[in-house]
């Protein structure tokens, strides 16, 4: 096992609370006082451009970078306004910690829990393809791994073969504070993948509660583009009868939240009785006020998202929202790959980590 003071935390701003709640977890597995996180200025200059620089040394040391592109709320001063943080800002932040450590860290990490440009992550036609360009980008800047979560198509890994790009799931720990929290009759419940594309995510969370899946069929009308996309025409369903049944929805991501609750509204016309909805990642790109409207109408009961990006207080206080904080499942990461052991067990679902997990809360 290496010296506990082998590893350092770089924490960019824009995940600055949940960093400090990952070193937290950190010193108390590794049983050290002090603290793991390195400071570092990000300078914003008048016209936008920036610099890097890292405040105390890390020479020797494993380095994790720890960012959430998907902060909205950072700002900076530009000219003469207030300009708020874009993926591509972040990203570039990320770039610059890298460069300001290379050649004095022993190893550089990244850990991007929502990757960048993971929505576009394959070409159709004439099309940019920039998360493998990011991904490709990093790679050349010599870093050792990338650490994410849920990532919107695992084969975006497939982009860099010689470098480790783990993929972790929030669904255990999702799972656990559910069943915390709420009653359920396993015989009465059925897991829902409101697409295609989430289909092995459900199928995963089915299989740990021994329950059956059924799955959503989106019918797009391929004449035309909105916001980027084949708008859904109609959500063609697919599976065990809904009636009377509890129902969660498993999906990585949810953006505006009107697709989702157009699921929604298909499984109440079938008669399904509760809905909750577990999602890695709680965007809100369009506000939250349809889910107040859905959630005073009784069409959804919680939202379960985890707290691995930004989410404005406002949302935190809503009573359809609960936030899976993930900061402990992510100190267990780093902690065992800069203890150069195995993965598995942080990988699936196993007894083992459920006790570890509720020892480290005592």
């Amino acid at each position: 096992m290496k010296s506990i003071d082998d590893l350092k935390l770089i924490v960019l701003d824009n995940c600055k609370e949940f960093g400090e709640k990952v070193d937290k977890h950190l010193q108390k597995i590794r049983k050290n006082k002090n603290s793991y996180i390195v400071p570092v200025d990000l300078i914003r200059f008048n016209n936008g451009e920036g610099k890097a620089c890292i405040k105390n040394s890390i020479r020797g040391k494993d380095v994790y970078i720890i960012s959430d592109i998907g902060n909205y709320s950072c700002t900076y001063k530009m000219f003469d306004f207030t300009n708020h943080y874009s993926p591509d800002d972040h990203y570039q932040d990320i770039k610059r910690i890298i460069l300001s450590t290379m050649g004095h860290a022993k190893s550089i990490n990244i850990v991007m829990p929502l990757m960048y440009e993971a929505r576009q992550h394959r070409r159709k036609s004439r099309e940019s393809l920039d998360c493998a360009q990011a991904l490709q980008e990093l790679e050349r800047l010599g870093i050792k791994g990338i650490i994410t979560f849920d990532v919107h198509d695992p084969n975006i890994q497939n982009a860099i073969p010689n470098l480790p790009c783990d993929n972790f799931f929030t669904t255990n720990d999702t799972l656990r504070e559910f069943l915390e929290n709420e009653t359920i009759n396993k015989d009465e419940l059925l897991v829902v993948s409101p697409d295609m594309g989430a289909m092995e995510r459900a199928r995963y969370l089915a299989e740990i509660l021994k329950v059956d899946v059924g799955m959503f069929y989106k019918r797009r009308d391929l004449s035309k583009i909105i916001d980027g996309k084949n708008p859904v025409v109609a959500h063609e369903y697919l599976g065990k009868n809904v009636k009377d049944k509890d129902i969660i929805i498993v999906d990585d991501m949810i953006a505006s939240g009107g697709s989702l609750l157009e699921v929604v509204r298909e499984l109440k016309h079938k008669k399904a009785r509760k809905i909750y909805c577990f999602a890695t990642y709680a965007l809100f790109t369009a506000g939250y006020e349809i889910f107040d409207n859905a959630y005073n109408k009784g069409l959804i009961d919680k939202i379960y998202t985890s707290n691995l990006s930004y989410i404005p207080d406002i949302i935190k206080e809503k009573p359809w929202i609960h936030i899976v904080d993930c900061s402990l499942y992510l100190a267990s990461i780093i902690d065992t790959l800069n203890n150069d052991e195995s993965i598995t067990d942080l990988m699936k679902y196993t007894s083992a980590r459920y006790n570890f997990y509720e020892s480290e809360k005592k």
